[in-house]
């Protein structure tokens, strides 16, 4: 279990200090709540005395970084950090300050989930944050999620789950069963926060003395300047041209080529990573995230060069999503052998997550710049690429299918590959010729 702080205590952990509490007027209760439930009345007198809180969430402005920000803050004390009415009242106030000033928006959670003395009252708070969360999106403002532990039920499904970035401390309880209405034989393991992040559903686990910093960082890339189309980055391999286009393959099949890393190091100045597809996957063939180049936030998704798996489709169709939501330039290195086509892949959906990716990538909100650094194999490659702005290094080739595949689809023999791939016009400078990629970028 992580260590427990007070909601206070986190708002000073991860702020730079002065926090400008909101003030909420507070709602009408009948005696013993809206179900006249009897003892609720003093259940809250008794964690008010025991926390120093009224209600099971602070919510204020502040600085994070240098960032302004709303920051709202869970007490797990008052009530298990339950949802009620009046916890409704603070939270539609914060996301509506965070759209009157244009400020991205941290929820800091630690919860139960819904409160039990206020019954369905209680359970329709979620429609009420869920619509909240809904129009900063449309604003265009990010939203940040750090889960504490616990972080269960509602409060999981809303501000946790449903923010564009979720964080979750070391060994955070993470799910939507809490501990007391899970199957008996349930595997406790599954409710943690690090399971979670390998099932593709949060993005990060993040120890408490970084979680400043992570902020910190995650909000000026969010946040940031971000006009115009992502340049696309300079070569990083062999300059020359291939002969063949069987010199193209080896060339881009070199195990001593740049990789995606080599050229998200060289591009950006710092860069913070998403994961997963938050439908229960992971490719860590497919990086995804947001950086700063030449003084301006730039969101990638970058193949690594294995075969993409549908949860790597699924998290790029994500991140550009998120990114024309926030005004930010995309850019997309393709470089694959193509789509993974084992029994697994195709049982996770590979086709609909392709699919998913080529509309993405095409009804994208923000400009979309392509590098094109080694295989691209088929539409694996195809649907990380933007039409009309994809750019190739000199060590890379572009091909409907692999030329081994494309013999074999065409009945040829094995000593005909070479002889295929080059009536594929695959090199670089055929692409190019072919109107296919804008430029073949240099060192």
């Amino acid at each position: 279990m992580t260590e427990r702080r007070t909601a206070r205590e986190t708002v000073a952990l991860v702020t730079d200090g002065e926090f400008a509490e909101l003030t909420v007027p507070v709602a009408h209760f009948e005696p013993d709540g809206p179900l006249s439930w009897q003892g609720y009345d003093d259940s809250r007198a008794r964690a008010a005395a025991r926390t120093g809180e009224d209600e099971s969430v602070v919510c204020g402005r502040a600085t994070i970084g240098g960032t302004p920000a709303v920051v709202i803050a869970f007490e797990f004390g008052f009530l298990g950090g339950s949802l009620g009415e009046r916890t409704g009242d603070r939270l539609e106030a914060a996301y509506s300050q965070a759209r009157e000033h244009r400020l991205p928006l941290v929820s800091l959670v630690a919860t139960g989930g819904s409160r039990m003395q206020e019954g369905m009252l209680a359970l329709t708070q979620l429609q009420r944050v869920a619509g909240q969360s809904a129009l900063n999106r449309e604003a265009g403002l990010a939203q940040i999620a750090v889960l504490r532990d616990p972080t269960t039920g509602g409060g999981w499904a809303t501000l946790g789950a449903g923010a564009d970035v979720t964080l979750a401390l070391p060994g955070a309880q993470v799910g939507f069963a809490g501990s007391r209405v899970r199957p008996p034989d349930a595997d406790p393991a599954a409710y943690t926060a690090e399971a979670q992040v390998s099932a593709g559903a949060l993005d990060a686990v993040v120890p408490p003395e970084e979680l400043r910093e992570t902020l910190a960082r995650w909000l000026e890339l969010l946040t940031g300047p971000s006009a115009g189309a992502a340049p696309p980055p300079a070569a990083l391999g062999a300059p020359g041209l291939p002969a063949t286009g069987w010199d193209a393959v080896r060339n881009a099949r070199s195990p001593q080529r740049p990789r995606a890393l080599a050229y998200l190091d060289a591009y950006f100045t710092q860069r913070s990573q998403i994961s997963g597809d938050r439908c229960g996957g992971t490719d860590p063939g497919m990086l995804c995230g947001f950086g700063s180049h030449e003084g301006r936030t730039v969101a990638y998704a970058a193949q690594c060069g294995t075969a993409t798996r549908p949860a790597g489709y699924r998290t790029a169709a994500r991140l550009i999503r998120l990114a024309g939501r926030l005004g930010v330039p995309v850019l997309t290195l393709v470089d694959t052998p193509g789509a993974a086509n084992d029994a697994e892949a195709e049982r996770l959906g590979a086709g609909p997550a392709i699919a998913d990716l080529f509309a993405a990538v095409a009804t994208a909100r923000t400009p979309v710049t392509t590098l094109l650094i080694g295989e691209g194999g088929s539409g694996g490659a195809l649907a990380l690429a933007a039409p009309g702005n994809t750019w190739a290094t000199p060590d890379s080739y572009f091909s409907v299918i692999a030329p081994e595949l494309a013999a074999a689809i065409l009945k040829r023999p094995a000593g005909e590959v070479r002889a295929t791939a080059d009536q594929l016009r695959i090199r670089p400078q055929d692409l190019l010729d072919l109107g296919l990629v804008r430029g073949i970028v240099s060192a």
